[in-house]
């Protein structure tokens, strides 16, 4: 399949809920957003269309029910967006983009000893496969 055209905020938000479902129809996706965060239905079964046309979820009818379910999985939409702002932002250089991250949003404790294994594994790794 060629490249999928990126997605909006709106719409990154509304896959996000269908994610965390499964699969749902507009109303159950709708509702997935809570008090928290208001959001109307039409819009929401705008967005959901839109992923369908864009690749992103698979759609059919249940009696008279469209219901949706992800085409693509949220690890995959991760990394497509993170490359390409990668890309787009630091010419593809990560360091940056770490850097960035860490110093302008902080990092606590657990977090810093996670990246530490981290760059641990990652050294481990280079030197096995050096052999």
């Amino acid at each position: 399949m060629g490249e999928r055209p990126r997605l909006s905020k709106g719409e990154l938000e509304v896959a996000r809920r269908l994610w965390e479902l499964g699969e749902g129809t507009v109303r159950q996706v709708h509702a997935a957003f809570g008090a928290d965060r208001a959001i109307d239905f039409t819009t929401v079964q705008t967005y959901l269309r839109r992923l369908a046309k864009k690749g992103y979820v698979r759609t059919w009818l249940t009696g008279r029910t469209r219901v949706y379910a992800p085409l693509v999985k949220s690890k995959t939409v991760i990394s497509e967006t993170v490359d390409d702002l990668v890309e787009r932002l630091f010419g593809g250089e990560t360091l940056p983009l770490v850097r960035h991250l860490i110093e302008d949003r902080g990092i606590g404790e657990e977090e810093l000893g996670e990246l530490r294994r981290l760059i641990d594994r990652l050294e481990e790794d280079s030197h096995d496969s050096g052999r």
